[in-house]
């Protein structure tokens, strides 16, 4: 490796290493410690890596730490090359160690909206592609041997009769493109895997599944490092210098010269890059884990798979390894936590599951997705050697796995796919960045609406 060695960086001993022309970036993890989440509370053993504090080079640099980062590097170390990976926090400290959870195959987006707005040809180039995210998931576990408590099927659930007609047209489409794994289900259906009375129907996805994210993402790390890879955490990148023959990231205490760059940064990028800041709009989701179930978790969830609803302003849970449940949803435009997460959430739990009015909840926490307009992820160049990935909007855990193939197939000479993303138009928030939070508020608000009434 050409890149050197260094010391963890003391932040009373080392004087940032930026001038006078770098944009001064706020940092934005607090320290870098873990949210208190059950799964940080729950995750596998992590070592202490190091800060960048020196000045090193290396063949490829990839910024961000979270699943998008994480998927690039590890494909690009499969093909021999030489990868450092800057992280500001922790890995896995953003929404790939807060999420979910659930192996949903797709984009926010549907295929028809895609074919609305972008055309048939792009329709059908997305179809082929959205299952090949969570294959990529289970070959890291498979291969590298990652503990992340790996569960298969995910159910898309439906609470009025509109919906259940607008699933059996995404069952048709989904059909039309070859992916035959999914089943519509009547509530008699619906039962057997979720035990409540408050959906007339749904479709389960015999391809999706379900995992403890920040151990999907620990794990990963450690492949990484086991391909020769280095990682460096608390790394915070405040700048870019763009050359023709090399890129520059600069940290706040060292910096990294390269070949080729890859900017993951998604909802946590901050205004380091200005032409980034106004493509996508930090959310934030919550979630909270009540106390183990114990036998009353095997009632509920009879067939331990990962349940959401098909609202705008969706639901999320499935049960944990330990029989807690997870139990996520609502969205905070602009990335702000609410006051009292567990006030916000608990009511939704107890309408789908009364038996949980009273249970314990053990921890809450919120987490921020990056938000595009489209709700199509983006991918492109800012550099003839500078590639990014961000927006994945609320379905990044297949979606950020399968941008990171396709831009490590991309620098290795294979740029069919990701030509094919970067050519999709981005469309701004109507109003520009003043007037994306209010707008999208409003929006909701339409589709909360229409998610009441069934229209």
């Amino acid at each position: 490796m050409s890149h050197s060695a260094n010391s963890a960086a003391q932040e009373s001993n080392h004087q940032p290493r930026v001038n006078n022309n770098t944009r001064q970036i706020p940092h934005y993890s607090d320290h870098g410690t873990y949210p208190d989440s059950y799964y940080a509370a729950s995750r596998n053993p992590k070592p202490d890596r190091l800060t960048l504090t020196d000045d090193i080079t290396t063949e490829i640099c990839v910024v961000g730490g979270g699943y998008s980062g994480l998927s690039t590097a590890l494909h690009l170390l499969e093909t021999d090359h030489e990868v450092v990976l800057l992280e500001g926090a922790q890995i896995g400290w953003g929404a790939s160690g807060r999420n979910g959870g659930q192996i949903v195959n797709g984009l926010n987006a549907s295929l028809e909206k895609i074919k609305k707005s972008y055309g048939q040809h792009n329709a059908d180039f997305v179809g082929k592609l959205v299952s090949r995210g969570g294959k990529i998931i289970r070959r890291f576990i498979s291969d590298y041997d990652i503990a992340c408590d790996l569960k298969e099927k995910n159910v898309f659930a439906a609470f009025n009769q509109g919906q259940m007609k607008d699933l059996q047209s995404t069952h048709a489409l989904w059909e039309s493109h070859g992916m035959h794994e999914r089943e519509i289900l009547d509530k008699a259906g619906i039962q057997q895997y979720v035990n409540t009375d408050a959906y007339v129907g749904g479709m389960i996805d015999h391809s999706g599944g379900h995992i403890h994210p920040l151990n999907l993402a620990l794990g990963e790390a450690a492949a990484i490092e086991q391909k020769g890879g280095t990682i460096y955490e608390n790394t915070l990148m405040v700048d870019i210098e763009y050359g023709d023959a090399h890129i520059k990231i600069i940290t706040e205490f060292g910096t990294v010269t390269c070949k080729k760059a890859v900017i993951c940064g998604n909802a946590y990028l901050n205004k380091v890059i200005p032409k980034l800041t106004d493509r996508v709009m930090p959310v934030s989701t919550q979630i909270i884990a009540t106390e183990p179930l114990g036998s009353l978790a095997d009632e509920l969830i009879p067939s331990d798979v990962c349940v959401e609803d098909v609202r705008y302003i969706l639901d999320y849970y499935r049960l944990s390894a330990d029989k807690r449940m997870l139990f996520g949803g609502g969205t905070v435009y602009g990335g702000q936590d609410p006051a009292d997460i567990t006030a916000k959430i608990r009511p939704n739990m107890t309408k789908i599951f009364p038996q949980l009015a009273d249970v314990k909840i053990d921890y809450a926490w919120s987490g921020n997705f990056a938000l595009s307009f489209s709700r199509v992820p983006q991918m492109g160049q800012l550099h003839k050697n500078v590639y990014f990935a961000h927006g994945y909007s609320g379905h990044g855990v297949t979606g950020s796995h399968l941008f990171g193939q396709i831009l490590a197939n991309a620098i290795n000479g294979d740029t069919k796919e990701f030509d094919t993303f970067a050519q999709i138009p981005w469309i701004p928030f109507p109003g520009g960045r003043a007037l994306r939070v209010p707008y999208s508020v409003m929006g909701s608000w339409w589709y909360a609406l229409k998610d009441r009434t069934g229209l």
